[in-house]
């Protein structure tokens, strides 16, 4: 109930209290006027029922007012509940992805090994012409395919020295500080991660 209805609801009460003494003083000196007495009597069980209604919607009102706040507190509990598991939901996902995908990276590493090997044995080639050598070299991509499958990556080595992906194990003299000069061994990253830096020489 808003507080223009409340207003007009007291204002009528008023009134009708003041009725009832308005015909209480007018008949006060008329004995046994019992005309005047049945109009008091209905006057009061006016007063008596408006206040009963007047009551009743007030109670109305605040159960309303009441049920309306329970439900809204109710809906952003819910809202909460729903934003907490969809963030559950995506963690957990998450983590299945990641324990999926390093829990190969033992294996990747040993891999990683062998790919060297192939790396080795090509460079040592002097024909590259030859079918030997073309054999090891199909090898080494199918591997190479294998691994960018399990979303294993080359880091790259054209660029400046990050010590976060290389790892210097020589220093030269150079123009340029923090650039590398060779590439000792390769380096390679599993989903962004780094499991192997790339070894290298670096100018100073």
């Amino acid at each position: 109930m808003d507080k223009k209805e409340k207003n007009t609801l007291d204002e009528d009460l008023i009134q009708a209290i003041e009725n009832t003494a308005e015909n209480i003083s007018t008949d006060e000196n008329v004995e046994d006027n019992q005309e005047s007495r049945e109009k008091e009597a209905n006057t009061g069980e006016k007063i008596l029922n408006f206040a009963k209604s007047k009551t009743k919607k007030d109670k109305s009102s605040a159960e309303l007012e009441e049920a309306k706040k329970q439900i809204e507190e109710l809906k952003a509990t819910v809202q909460r509940t729903q934003a907490d598991f969809m963030n559950y939901k995506r963690r957990t996902e998450k983590e299945k992805e990641d324990i999926s995908a390093f829990a190969n990276e033992k294996i990747i590493m040993e891999f990683l090994g062998i790919m060297d090997n192939f790396e080795r044995a090509l460079n040592a080639f002097d024909d590259e012409e030859s079918s030997v050598f073309k054999g090891v070299e199909m090898i080494k991509k199918q591997m190479e395919g294998a691994l960018s499958k399990s979303s294993v990556e080359e880091i790259k080595t054209d660029c400046k020295f990050d010590h976060n992906m290389h790892h210097a194990v020589m220093q030269e003299a150079g123009e340029n500080p923090d650039e590398i000069l060779e590439v000792f061994q390769k380096g390679y990253k599993l989903k962004g991660k780094v499991i192997r830096p790339a070894m290298v020489k670096v100018s100073n």
